[in-house]
């Protein structure tokens, strides 16, 4: 579903109707109505049990309705289900419980009063089922959302539910994507392939929110600018300031820190890291109450000894000292507008990291001793990441140019990854 238009909804998408199926098999699964394809053929009648026999109906049939309007769950997630998944994430052992716990009965509560949409409801039921890692991270994010909300002091209830309404729907457009090309996966390649199907979840998301269901406006937007940051360079819009709404501008601050998180051994400590480490990336207001939680546990644990730190944390050092030379070497004369952008964006994106790793304190490797060396193993972490993300903000600018182009966008990337894993 790379090219998402207002009637793709009437074909049935393979991905999301494969994770509806697979649940099917342990859930209750049913047709909420009869069936029709665009010519008024009955496919599958009312009441019907889904079954693997509904691929195969359905297969090249444009629909009279949506297939997601048209199914329901009978034994799906239910607003209880969401109020114990709070108190899950609440308890001592998690780890957001310094987030969360102070704020458990007003999320509880929240979670309770989330309205959910049928076609909400059969989606999450069947990712619940199928997809429980996926389904995991939605909860997470609910809770998140809504405890950043809750922590100013000021919010109504009903606001903090639309947060977590939010949260929990955020990453919807992913059971529309390959699986291959999940987020979790994704993150681990600079594969422009796999970076292009990405960033198509948060618009598909924000499709189907806005055409299959009567949540407010505001959430689907939110769901569309879940990946956007305030300094242009997040997807699909790389949108700044004030183009990013309130609310998405929460979804952004949440789903980085639970990107944070799910390095081995991270703590909320990594997720504050993440959100302040490059400036002007997330609204640090937003942010603030994950950090006060952050200063209420233990010190963070370095996972490396302190050489080990300062020879990377020095190729990262001349990584970004020298990739802005060698990016302007690499342009051809004359330069296409569409690579000259593109370089000025990934130009302006490392100056970003030069700034954050300045002001981080530690831009003097001596400095680095046992009592910084876990702030400054998170701080490299991010960074490094920050970098590699720039690749692939560079493949998808120049995805349309010409191929002599494109090899020069290849050529930028690699000098942007050779300072990481070799001298420059």
């Amino acid at each position: 579903m790379s090219q998402t238009s207002a009637n793709d909804f009437k074909s049935t998408n393979p991905h999301a109707l494969a994770v509806i199926l697979e649940a099917s098999e342990t859930r209750s699964i049913i047709a909420a109505s009869d069936i029709f394809d665009i010519r008024g053929n009955l496919l599958w009648a009312r009441n019907q049990p889904v079954s693997a026999d509904l691929q195969r109906r359905l297969m090249d049939r444009a629909l009279k309705s949506p297939i997601e309007t048209s199914l329901m769950a009978e034994d799906g997630v239910q607003a209880a289900t969401l109020a114990q998944g709070v108190a899950t994430l609440s308890a001592p052992d998690s780890r957001l419980s310094a987030l969360l716990a102070p704020q458990s009965a007003v999320l509880q509560r929240a979670a309770s009063d989330i309205r959910l949409h049928p076609v909400a409801q059969l989606l999450l039921s069947a990712v619940e089922t199928a997809r429980p890692a996926m389904f995991a991270h939605a909860i997470e994010a609910m809770a998140v959302a809504g405890a950043l909300v809750a922590a100013r002091g000021s919010a109504s209830d009903g606001e903090i539910a639309i947060a977590m309404t939010a949260g929990l729907l955020h990453d919807i457009g992913e059971m529309y994507v390959a699986p291959e090309f999940g987020e979790a996966d994704a993150a681990k390649s600079l594969d422009v392939e796999t970076y292009r199907q990405l960033v198509v979840h948060p618009h598909v998301g924000h499709l189907l929110l806005k055409q299959l269901t009567d949540y407010p406006a505001e959430v689907a937007q939110a769901v569309a600018e879940h990946h956007e940051r305030l300094d242009g360079s997040g997807y699909p819009h790389r949108l700044r300031d004030d183009q990013v709404s309130p609310l998405g501008r929460l979804l952004a601050v949440t789903e980085e820190a639970l990107a944070a998180l799910r390095a081995p051994g991270a703590t909320l400590h990594h997720a504050s890291v993440a959100l302040r480490v490059v400036p002007r990336e997330f609204d640090v207001h937003l942010a603030g109450p994950l950090a006060t939680a952050a200063h209420a546990l233990p010190p963070m644990a370095a996972r490396r000894g302190i050489d080990d730190l300062r020879h990377r944390l020095q190729r990262l050092d001349n990584a970004l000292r020298a990739a802005p030379e060698r990016i302007k070497a690499a342009l051809p004369t004359p330069c296409s507008d569409v690579l000259r952008h593109t370089a000025d964006l990934v130009l302006a994106l490392v100056e970003r990291l030069r700034e954050g790793w300045n002001e981080s304190g530690l831009w003097s490797i001596e400095t680095i001793d046992s009592e910084n060396l876990a702030e400054a193993e998170a701080v490299q972490d991010a960074l490094r990441a920050r970098l590699l993300e720039i690749g692939r903000v560079a493949r998808l600018s120049a995805s349309a140019a010409s191929a002599d182009d494109r090899e020069c966008v290849e050529r930028i990337c690699e000098i942007l990854i050779e300072g990481l894993v070799k001298p420059v």
